[in-house]
């Protein structure tokens, strides 16, 4: 497999500046929370680039294979705290806007404010978008899993 081009972030590198930015205010948002919202949009959204850096990035941290593996699956699976899983839901909402007429339900976002204050919630939104972002770098241009840019 070979891209169709470089990341668009590589040829603008202004770009990549404001994206590292963005991604510096996520200070009151847990690390691994961080790690399953990247990986769990990027297996939505078909980004191979992201989701083979976010598995390794959550097994570096220490997360156990079963975790990593059941990110897919998170609505069944035992491993996740409540506050994991609102993330989750939250992620998915937001990701796929377009999929319903009520994209984020109430339900949805009262879960996730429950588990987080106003700077935290605000974090988990910038980082769901910040990783759509990349997914959408990623998948047009077809960059390779594993490919260094």
């Amino acid at each position: 497999m070979q891209a169709r081009m470089k990341n668009p972030v590589e040829l603008l590198p202004e770009a990549m500046k404001a994206l590292h930015a963005l991604d510096a205010t996520a200070g009151q948002l847990p690390l691994v929370t961080r790690q399953l919202v990247h990986l769990r949009a990027s297996q939505i959204n078909g980004c191979s680039v992201c989701v083979d850096m976010h598995a390794s990035e959550l097994k570096r941290a220490g997360e156990p294979d079963r975790r990593i593996n059941a990110v897919a699956a998170w609505h069944d699976a035992p491993w996740f705290t409540e506050a994991e899983r609102a993330a989750l839901a939250l992620t998915e909402a937001v990701t796929r806007l377009a999929d319903r007429p009520d994209p984020v339900p109430d339900t949805i976002w009262a879960e996730a404010a429950r588990h987080f204050e106003a700077p935290a919630l605000a974090a988990l939104l910038v980082q769901i978008a910040l990783i759509n972002v990349w997914n959408r770098f990623n998948v047009p241009v077809r960059q390779v899993a594993g490919a260094q840019w």
